[in-house]
């Protein structure tokens, strides 16, 4: 049983079969009792993912409707979520300020760090943060937390 802070691109990949998707649904999978942290902004990465491979025809809208639903039912029920405050807007801020990362990556590694921070001033371990960018967790494994990518779990 362990924490993780997982970006957007990591809950696709347990409704999209894609490079990592087995290795995050058996590390997702609620009898494992692992922890799935995420941002508030993950609902919109998702869907706005979904919306993509609509509009690249390669997804049906008919599937859409059914990941979409399948995501909602995850999302509100299994993943732990970190709200966009005020704290995680400014380190999100700070982050973007020192590297070259997009907003919502920035949102999302913000997220993590205060995580991070919060379990371990609560004597408990910190979390894995898990993303499939590498400039991502680059940045990530500078700030102190342990990494790890879906594209090197086939």
């Amino acid at each position: 049983m362990a924490d993780y802070c997982a970006d957007s691109r990591f809950l696709v990949k347990r409704l999209v079969k894609e490079i990592g998707s087995g290795w995050f649904r058996a590390l997702a999978d609620p009898a494992t009792g692992n922890v799935i942290i995420t941002s508030r902004v993950s609902i919109i990465e998702v869907y706005s993912a979904f919306n993509r491979r609509v509009r690249e025809a390669s997804l049906s809208l008919l599937d859409y409707a059914q990941l979409a639903a399948d995501f909602t039912s995850i999302y509100g029920a299994e993943y732990q979520i970190v709200e966009l405050t005020v704290a995680v807007g400014d380190r999100a801020r700070v982050l973007m300020e020192h590297h070259a990362l997009r907003a919502y990556d920035s949102i999302q590694l913000a997220s993590a760090l205060i995580t991070s921070e919060a379990l371990q001033a609560a004597g408990l371990s910190a979390p894995t943060f898990l993303a499939a960018d590498d400039r991502l967790l680059n940045v990530a494994r500078a700030g102190g937390l342990a990494i790890d990518n879906p594209n090197v779990h086939p």
